[in-house]
């Protein structure tokens, strides 16, 4: 048998989510034009999130690998690009019927969603990017947004 790796590092893959949300439906529109300026749009706006989820664990000796790159697509494909790319989240998605569809509760579901699908411990780091200056980064418990 080959000695077990003690290294432990991270991994992360990078893919893009064109998505429509519109504003928060318990709010006057009065109140959501103050409270989103000019992302504010009964009809909702456009977004191109670009999503990097970074997974951690021990590389295997064998592989050489903290996981099979092959397989983390495959999850996010699941996880992100089916139930979000492409879609209006506040009418496509159910999930966002009732949580208002910023970038912060984004992050959260795609979190949630992969959670479920990784291997227990595996998931480290969603990290949302709105645009260059707007970012979200959930672990889990803890949301840090960087503007």
């Amino acid at each position: 048998a080959l000695p077990r790796s003690a290294h432990h590092e991270r991994l992360s893959w990078i893919l893009t989510c064109r998505v429509c949300i519109s504003h928060s439906k318990s709010l006057s529109d009065e109140e959501n034009l103050k409270l989103f300026g000019k992302c504010n749009n009964p009809n909702g706006h456009g977004h191109n999130y670009k999503v990097i989820v970074t997974v951690r664990g021990e590389i295997d000796p064998v592989s050489g690998m903290v996981m099979n790159l092959t397989d983390l697509k495959e999850y996010m494909q699941e996880a992100i690009m089916e139930p979000l790319d492409h879609k209006n989240l506040d009418k496509d998605v159910p999930y966002f019927a009732e949580v208002v569809s910023t970038t912060e509760n984004v992050a959260v579901f795609i979190w949630e969603n992969l959670k479920k699908l990784l291997p227990v411990g595996t998931l480290y780091k969603v990290k949302v990017y709105e645009t260059d200056q707007n970012i979200v980064i959930y672990k889990g418990e803890e949301t840090i947004s960087e503007k």
